[in-house]
């Protein structure tokens, strides 16, 4: 009986503390304003530049779909990236000769280990890297979009955070 009469007695003054408002427990009064204020999305930035491989996508993949919808143009300057949001332009550099050239990046991938972008067969050619097949890159944002609401842009960090529930 008196085991009952202490768990109750903790249950009692468990809930007793937990009603007790922030304010009483040394939280300052603006409690509220500083959720707030962490609940809104930080400033938007492009993300920060990447090195690492490159492959280019085969040809006989003309006229597929891609992540964004669109078929692939092996003659367009499009890319795949698993990081940088759908309808992003990056410069990407090839590192061992010095050349580069501006993609738009229309698809997710690559999915090879170790590779950080994808570059059509035109784009490959303008990086001198289509006799070899890969290259090493860097891959520097240009133009990031906005956030929207449609999902198919989204990738890791391509929009404001929206507030936890």
């Amino acid at each position: 009986m008196r085991r009952m009469n202490t768990l109750a007695a903790c249950a009692v003054l468990g809930a007793t503390w937990l009603a007790v408002p922030a304010t009483a427990m040394g939280e300052p009064r603006d409690g509220a304003a500083r959720q707030q204020q962490t609940n809104r999305a930080a400033p938007h930035r492009p993300p920060a530049a990447q090195r690492g491989r490159a492959s280019y996508y085969a040809p006989s993949l003309a006229g597929r779909r891609t992540a964004s919808g669109t078929r692939f143009d092996p003659n367009a300057n499009v890319a795949a990236s698993k990081t940088l949001p759908l309808g992003s332009t990056a410069r990407v550099t090839n590192i061992e000769n010095g050349r580069s050239t501006t993609v738009r990046i229309e698809d997710r991938g690559p999915h090879v280990p170790g590779r950080i972008v994808d570059v059509s067969p035109r784009a490959a050619d303008d990086l001198g890297m289509r006799r070899e097949g890969t290259a090493a890159v860097e891959v520097a944002p240009v133009a990031v979009p906005q956030s929207s609401d449609d999902p198919a842009l989204g990738a890791a960090g391509s929009g404001p955070a929206r507030p936890r529930r």
